[in-house]
């Protein structure tokens, strides 16, 4: 089975919209002959007299805008100008909050300082006290060697020079 399709002239339907007629033909195997229809795909064509070409963007598009004596402008532009307001006092809020947190972490990094230089300090104390408490010690303390008897020395320096006239 193949089918073939013919395009037609466009034509623009009352929105605006062009609309390409398509004739559909199909061959069956039977011979009682070709069954035909009209098809209508709807298109996006823009309608101008230069013909073709691009569609403009919305974003580029002439907005209808209301006159600027009526009700409808002012209460707009009424809608716009509370919201530019607000958004203008939630920006300063937010430049108040951001500013006091930063005198708030100045203060807490004073006092941390602080608290640094205080800990180095008992930490200096403590270990002097530590130095000299071992120092201390280190005197008092006697090598149980030093605890010998007079006449031991003179013992250890007889052997000593009998171990060398061997």
């Amino acid at each position: 089975m193949s089918k073939q399709s013919q395009q037609k002239p466009t034509s623009t339907d009352q929105n605006g919209v062009s609309v390409i007629q398509i004739q559909a033909h199909g061959s069956t195997s039977n011979s009682a002959g070709a069954t035909a229809g009209l098809q209508q795909v709807p298109q996006l064509v823009p309608v101008s007299p230069g013909g073709g070409g691009k569609a403009t963007p919305p974003s580029k598009m002439k907005k209808t805008t209301a006159d600027k004596d009526s009700e409808e402008y002012r209460q707009r532009r009424e809608r716009n100008n509370l919201a530019v307001k607000k958004s203008r006092m939630r920006s300063k809020q937010k430049a108040l909050d951001t500013q006091q947190r930063v005198n708030e972490l100045k203060e807490e990094n004073e006092r941390l300082e602080a608290k640094i230089k205080l800990l180095s300090k008992e930490l200096s104390v403590l270990k002097d006290l530590f130095l000299e408490h071992a120092h201390n010690l280190a005197d008092n303390v006697q090598p149980p060697t030093a605890a010998v008897t007079p006449g031991d020395l003179c013992n250890n320096n007889n052997s000593a020079g009998n171990n060398g006239s061997q």
